[in-house]
Parts: C-alpha cells; sequence; structure tokens
C-alpha cells in the first residue's frame, strides 16, 4: 500500500475505490484539525473532495458517528450514491 505524509503524519492508504486518491488535493485540503483522528476519509461529491476524519473503535473520544466501525454506515448514509472514495489510516 502507498504511504504518505500529512501535518508530518505517516498515513497508509488502505482504500481507494476507482483510484481517486490524488495526494496533492489532501494535502491541499489536510489542515491539522485531522491530527487526533486515526482514520481519513476522503470523498467526492460534484467533483469537490470532501473530508471526513474517525477514530479507532477504542480511542476515548469514538462515538458513533466518528467511530471506524461505523464507516459503511457513513458511507451508505452521508455519501453519494457510487460515490468515488479512499480511506487513510494513520500509521502508529
Amino acid at each position: 500500500m502507498k504511504k504518505v505524509i500529512f501535518n508530518n503524519i505517516q498515513y497508509e492508504v488502505i482504500k481507494d475505490e476507482h483510484q481517486v486518491f490524488d495526494e496533492a488535493e489532501v494535502q491541499e485540503k489536510c489542515t491539522d484539525y485531522f491530527v487526533p483522528f486515526d482514520y481519513i476519509l476522503g470523498d467526492y461529491a460534484y467533483e469537490k473532495l470532501r473530508l471526513k476524519g474517525f477514530y479507532d473503535d477504542h480511542h476515548p473520544q469514538a462515538t458513533k458517528i466518528n467511530a471506524i466501525s461505523g464507516l459503511d454506515e457513513y458511507i451508505q448514509n452521508y455519501c453519494a450514491y457510487g460515490a468515488k472514495y479512499f480511506l487513510l489510516k494513520k500509521m502508529k
């Protein structure tokens, strides 16, 4: 899998539906807001990249809406049908 660095943190691209991951575009949008999250989901809606952070299920700040176990439900309910997306995992 591909490894990338954003905000001095290394991530691994663990899923890339339709090969849409664009490192330069993510670098532009990935602010320090995402530093605490264990995962970053990127999806495209109307040709615009949207990012969403998720925590490991056992993280103290994990809730139903931001725990990685709810990823499929989030994609189904908040992303466009058949959305192109990718998932980054923070390397420990």
